[in-house]
């Protein structure tokens, strides 16, 4: 599995070592057909950045946590070259809300990077209550392994 990280915002130092093994664990346990060749694209941007694209994709105009953005390629778990998608995360944001929550930052950075890939692989919340529930619960089976491991390292 290949995945791509892009840092675009300035707001604060990222370790993309420690993102893009959390993010392969992620997938693991998401979707266990996801095949080798599989490629996600992780872009972290500031608020300004992130509210431009919620408006031009979603017509939303305001900023948010997190996007993602599925590949207009059908994925064909028989191929080894699949391309899932991009996730665009608001870094700003996320440390903001780690506060809030009162969470570490990372913590909060691999539930939105959780949220992004579930919602890639097809579980989307705003379909129905039931829909919401269902990927809340995998959120949390996910981030409850992420939890474990990021403590064994």
């Amino acid at each position: 599995m290949n995945i791509l990280i892009r840092n675009l915002q300035r707001q604060r130092p990222l370790d993309k070592s420690k993102i893009t093994k959390t993010a392969l664990y992620v997938l693991s346990l998401a979707d266990r057909s996801v095949s080798a060749g599989t490629e996600l694209s992780i872009l972290f941007v500031g608020d300004k950045k992130m509210a431009r694209l919620n408006t031009a994709y979603r017509g939303i105009r305001k900023s948010t946590d997190v996007l993602s953005f599925e590949a207009r390629i059908p994925l064909q778990k028989a191929m080894d070259n699949n391309i899932l998608g991009d996730i665009v995360i608001n870094v700003p944001r996320a440390e903001s809300q780690a506060g809030e929550y009162g969470t570490g930052f990372y913590d909060e950075i691999y539930r939105l990077l959780i949220h992004g890939i579930l919602h890639l692989l097809g579980y989307d919340h705003e379909k129905s209550e039931y829909a919401a529930r269902k990927m809340r619960k995998k959120e949390q089976e996910i981030m409850d392994a992420v939890k474990k491991m990021d403590r064994k390292r």
